[in-house]
């Protein structure tokens, strides 16, 4: 397995592993290594060996600079125990207490559409053709908050490619798991279920844009969206559709749930954008989770820090009118 690191993050930013709860691996990980500080070192000595920040553009240091200056480390805790996925309640909590009756093996994903190989494939194949990698990325909460999170799995244009895209394919769509049983959220119409996402072919096939298994070292807890979720950085988190059974490639845009619900505040594109606010919470600044109640607040980024990689997709785009 590759650990790939994103160039505009640091040590600074990576979650400390002692929070992984993942002991046996980390012991595995730190055999050989001094007993005092080896988790932090190895995560720093990683980082040195994949970037020398003295490589990277004055422009790109400046931003990491800013960034880093005011963000606390998430905590492995936060991030599992502080999220939206509302087929299992309304607060920030309820994922983590209720998500645990989700029944997630076997795991099936239904691929339709416009491909040249349609069909419900076992995620358990899926993932034995397809490699995996663990990736840093910022995720950012159009509410205002946001975390740093280390992901583990596949490039979704692997995937693509794997299942053939026919040239008449414009968009991507995605639906979650529809069931009310077991995720009781799905009882009440604050939504039309499932919940359905969806992305431009090319943001699709873009290199940063995941289709997550696991987290922090290991399996996907089931609140963050278990057993396979959508991982996009540079929009906000409503994006990333947790808990994918289909996923369609379709020649017009398809219908989201959230913009569906709220046209006026959630756009099909989402992307993270400091210059135009949500009629209920400003995007200029943000709340890093796990600095604690009285944190200052800081910048947020242009496509959260990915500007470089994807601003190109929307070269001529009004976005505030696309947003």
């Amino acid at each position: 397995m590759t650990w790939r690191f994103r160039t505009d993050l640091t040590e600074r930013d990576v979650t400390p592993e002692e929070v992984y709860r993942d002991r046996r691996r980390i012991m595995k990980m730190l055999a050989g290594a001094a007993a005092t500080g080896g988790a932090m070192a190895l995560a720093r000595g990683r980082i040195a060996r994949a970037m020398s920040r003295s490589e990277l553009p004055e422009e790109t240091q400046a931003k990491e600079t800013a960034q880093n200056a005011l963000s606390p480390i998430t905590p492995y805790e936060a991030a599992t125990t502080y999220n939206n996925f509302y087929e299992f309640g309304l607060n920030k909590s309820d994922p983590a207490r209720r998500a645990g009756r989700l029944t997630i093996a076997p795991w099936q994903v239904r691929i339709d559409g416009l491909v040249d190989k349609p069909g419900t494939y076992d995620l358990n194949d899926i993932l034995k053709r397809l490699p995996q990698e663990e990736r840093i990325y910022r995720f950012r909460c159009v509410e205002g908050w946001s975390m740093v999170l280390p992901w583990r799995g596949f490039m979704l244009k692997d995937l693509l490619a794997w299942v053939g895209v026919k040239p008449q394919a414009r968009f991507v769509a995605f639906e979650t798991l529809y069931r009310p049983s077991e995720m009781p959220g799905q009882k009440y119409p604050l939504l039309k279920w499932p919940y359905r996402e969806g992305l431009r072919l090319d943001e699709a096939l873009h290199p940063l844009t995941l289709m997550a298994t696991g987290m922090y070292g290991k399996p996907l807890p089931k609140q963050n969206g278990a057993p396979l979720r959508l991982v996009v950085p540079w929009k906000y988190g409503f994006k990333s559709i947790k808990s994918v059974v289909r996923i369609s490639l379709v020649k017009e845009q398809p219908v989201t749930s959230w913009n569906m619900a709220a046209p006026d505040e959630y756009g099909f594109y989402a992307n993270v954008n400091p210059h135009v606010d949500h009629p209920r919470w400003s995007q200029a600044t943000e709340r890093r989770l796990g600095g604690g109640l009285f944190a200052p607040r800081i910048p947020t980024l242009m496509f959260n820090g990915y500007e470089k990689e994807v601003a190109r997709l929307y070269e001529g785009m009004d976005l505030r009118r696309f947003f």
